[in-house]
């Protein structure tokens, strides 16, 4: 039973941080088909990067971890930096970088590496891995699609500076997840 609230614990850290990040992509103004894409996307991610971590063992896990630090916070630094700059632009689709397609996977990336990180320790712990991944992928699914459909509700009351606020809330939580203060 303590296995199974600790590993509950460690899956809602894991998705408030996908829940925080996911605000500020909601504040592009999604619609409900796209919410629903990227907060399964997010969760499947969430799923399969635990499980990477896992199967990647013990003697990766303090060189990968500073690495995957890096990767994610840059990930969102770049995406955060696309919205800005395309909250700036008068055209609708001017090749900006989008939760579709590789935008997407890009974004769903950049917000599971520390779920890597979490699997490498709970691979070293030797914990349950289906119910580990499938609770981690579960509440970073649900917790996404609250921050996706918080942020698009919070876009309608800001209009085009939604896209602007969500690019520094972006670059604010790639910044924070570089440089640990």
């Amino acid at each position: 039973m303590h296995e199974i609230v600790t590993i509950c614990i460690m899956a809602a850290a894991l998705g408030m941080d996908a829940f925080s990040v996911t605000l500020g992509m909601g504040m592009m103004g999604l619609r409900g088909r796209q919410i629903f894409k990227i907060g399964l996307t997010i969760g499947a991610f969430h799923i399969f990067m635990p499980l990477l971590g896992m199967a990647t063992g013990q003697w990766l896990s303090s060189k990968f971890d500073v690495i995957a630090t890096y990767i994610g916070g840059g990930l969102l630094l770049i995406i955060g930096v696309q919205m800005i700059l395309a909250s700036f632009s008068n055209h609708e689709d001017d090749g900006k970088l989008k939760p579709v397609g590789f935008g997407l996977l890009l974004f769903a990336v950049g917000v599971s590496l520390d779920s890597f990180s979490a699997g490498l320790s709970f691979g070293i712990l030797g914990t349950k891995v289906v119910l580990t991944v499938l609770c981690i992928g579960f509440m970073s699914m649900v917790l996404s699609w609250l921050g996706l459909l918080i942020g698009s509700k919070f876009h309608k009351y800001i209009g085009a500076y939604g896209e602007l606020l969500g690019g520094l809330v972006l670059i604010g939580f790639g910044l924070k997840i570089m440089l640990p203060l």
